[in-house]
């Protein structure tokens, strides 16, 4: 991992720099990609600023990007606060990748109103196969209706042909809680 230790404003003393890198160099702890990091040392010449020491660290990932900058009144202090924070940030991109790679703990809703567990065997690469196939008549209703249906099914979506229209629409509960309404056009 490269590391960039830089000064604008102000010039970075040697123990300056061996400590930023030192510190910065932790990250990889959190993530093995990392490819580059950089940290600017900035001076705020506003003398009515009490924290005029601003550090700000740019981590490039293979995908990512993190940011992150902190003030103080020494630049130390700064690198202190700037590394808590990319190390956060950082550890979270990381959970995130091992909660999608890892579908432990997660349940499906079957539609008959049991809860199981997903297969902790099931690939997330593998591509999506039919498995199961359904034929049925529906019966010409209005989307309240069908609504009503849906829920007495205990299902997330219901299709049915809109008494209206006189075509297939789909009414689906949407995330909100609320429901939403696809239909077919017209010919």
């Amino acid at each position: 991992m490269e590391i960039l230790v830089r000064g604008k404003n102000c010039i970075v003393s040697p123990e300056l720099k061996e400590t930023a890198q030192e510190k910065v160099g932790k990250i990889t702890r959190f993530t093995p990609d990392a490819t580059r990091v950089e940290v600017d040392f900035v001076e705020m010449k506003n003398p009515s600023i009490a924290a005029r020491q601003q550090c700000e660290v740019t981590v490039h990932l293979k995908k990512q990007l993190v940011k992150a900058h902190a003030s103080a009144a020494e630049p130390e202090a700064a690198l202190d606060l700037v590394v808590d924070k990319v190390e956060h940030q950082v550890s979270k991109i990381k959970d995130r990748r091992v909660k999608r790679s890892h579908p432990r703990g997660r349940l499906h809703h079957n539609g008959l109103g049991e809860v199981i567990p997903i297969d902790d065997a099931f690939d997330l690469q593998e591509e999506a196969r039919f498995v199961k196939s359904k034929q049925f008549v529906t019966t010409p209703m209005g989307p309240d209706e069908a609504a009503v249906q849906m829920d007495l099914l205990g299902h997330d979506f219901y299709l049915f042909t809109n008494s209206e229209t006189g075509h297939a629409a789909v009414v689906y509960r949407r995330n909100d809680g609320h429901l939403g309404l696809i239909e077919t056009p017209g010919d």
